[in-house]
């Protein structure tokens, strides 16, 4: 099994290599879950200062003290544009946060999430709660796939699209290629939205942008925000939003 940890001085750090000329380390107090599944190397750690954390191979995902910002983020902006939201396709997610964020919607009727790695889901539920509250809504409907190949067999089904995937390497690349957004473009209805991390602005302004025109390609309404999540290289990190129609918030969601 690879092994991402490393002792210095008698303490344990996770250290991440997130570029060559950059490193963040995080002190760990344990290994809380550990495996190497079909796809990567899957674990869960406890560290001093953010508490629980979701590793894959060897790089941060979530954290019980700053994933509610990541989540909160990435599921409420498109919410609270789309008017009516019924039904939601997530692709990605494997540590429930985002789909918990979804379930707070009681007008949404169905919500498809759909993760490759069945065991990031298992490990998440049951060691990272903070993030994942141990999700079993009834409108959540766990398919475990591949999410480009899903998308594919979509028409015109869903209101409102979250493709939280993490860094474009390994079997995440595929969620930022071209083909891929004209894939949600046609699974959405014809008043759809579609909303993606894009990556830091500051250490990652190609994928960003790249990713910006891709969805422009295919979208007639093209946005982007930001939101500053500590644990993600450089604390500020963007997000892209697809829409067919809608364009702001609705008020009376704003107000509430």
């Amino acid at each position: 099994m690879v092994n991402y940890l490393e002792e210095i001085n008698g303490d344990l750090w996770l250290i991440e290599d997130e570029q060559d000329n950059l490193k963040v380390s995080y002190r760990i107090k344990e290994v809380i879950y550990e495996e190497q599944t079909p796809f990567q190397h899957l674990m869960i750690l406890n560290s001093y200062d953010f508490g629980r954390m979701l590793v894959l191979d060897g790089v941060v995902q979530t954290t019980s003290l700053d994933g509610y910002i990541y989540n909160e983020m990435i599921a409420h902006v498109p919410l609270a544009i789309h008017p009516d939201p019924k039904t939601v396709l997530i692709i990605g997610g494997g540590d429930c946060g985002v789909a918990k964020e979804v379930c707070k919607y009681e007008n949404i009727e169905k919500i498809h999430m759909v993760e490759i790695d069945r065991q990031v889901v298992t490990a998440c539920k049951q060691y990272l709660p903070a993030v994942s509250g141990k999700l079993s809504d009834p409108r959540v409907e766990f398919i475990f796939a591949d999410g480009v190949a899903f998308a594919k067999t979509k028409k015109n089904e869903y209101d409102v699209i979250i493709v939280d995937s993490s860094d474009p390497v390994g079997p995440a690349h595929v969620l930022f290629e071209k083909s891929f957004y004209q894939s949600l473009y046609q699974a959405l209805k014809q008043d759809g939205i579609m909303v993606c991390q894009s990556q830091s602005p500051i250490f990652h302004k190609k994928i960003m942008n790249q990713t910006y025109h891709r969805i422009e390609e295919f979208f007639p309404h093209v946005k982007r925000y930001t939101a500053v999540v500590p644990t993600y290289p450089g604390g500020l990190w963007s997000f892209t939003i697809g829409s067919k129609q809608y364009t702001e918030p609705v008020p009376s969601k704003v107000d509430n």
